[in-house]
């Protein structure tokens, strides 16, 4: 059984998402954030504390667009994978990677100064929002001509860098939602395995 350890609209979303639109069965943990302050006992599931965390048989992870290639791989064959002898294959890796490196990194920042020690960094959470809204640019000329980043159909990769604009959205960071950005997600957005994902709450 996949066991998947997860907050309220946190990058969990990710592998949760995935796994719903595969349909697979799985295991869901939802937790109060920050589940290392909240649920200690979570330290001795991930040592770190991070979420997600995610198990399945002997395999243990801990970053959750590595999760999400894993099930379209080891779960599949599911169209939401690019295989590598399609002509999009280095764009899909080089999105997968893009999603978190480049895009969610500087919201982390954002995230801890705004909403859980405001006012500690006011400067930071101005700096790393413009520094985000900039990295953008990429994304908005990739989807001037496109439905979906790679390959012409859904893929992980648009669950992996649409989380980060979902998670804009709740950081308030209205400037990320440009014209073909804001198009591309109102169109992923509306996937019922996505409203799904989004509606998992931790329920003491």
């Amino acid at each position: 059984m996949i066991k998947i350890w997860g907050t309220e609209n946190s990058r969990a979303m990710r592998p949760i998402w995935t796994a719903e639109e595969m349909e697979l069965d799985y295991e869901l943990n939802m937790m109060p954030f920050p589940p290392r302050v909240f649920m200690k006992e979570y330290l001795d599931v991930n040592m770190l504390g991070t979420i997600p965390y995610m198990i399945d048989g002997d395999v243990k992870m801990t970053e959750s667009v590595a999760m999400s290639q894993y099930l379209v791989e080891k779960h599949g064959p599911t169209d939401l994978r690019v295989m590598p002898e399609e002509k999009d294959y280095p764009a899909y890796l080089n999105w997968l990677y893009h999603s978190d490196a480049t895009l969610t990194f500087p919201q982390t920042v954002v995230l801890r100064y705004k909403l859980q020690e405001p006012g500690v960094a006011d400067a930071a959470v101005e700096g790393y929002s413009r520094w985000f809204v900039s990295r953008l640019k990429l994304l908005e000329a990739t989807l001037e001509d496109r439905e979906y980043l790679c390959s012409d159909r859904f893929t992980i990769a648009d669950i992996c860098v649409s989380y980060a604009i979902n998670l804009a959205d709740s950081l308030g960071i209205h400037q990320a939602f440009k014209p073909n950005i804001k198009r591309w997600t109102d169109m992923l957005f509306e996937r019922e395995a996505f409203k799904k994902s989004k509606s998992y709450k931790f329920e003491e």
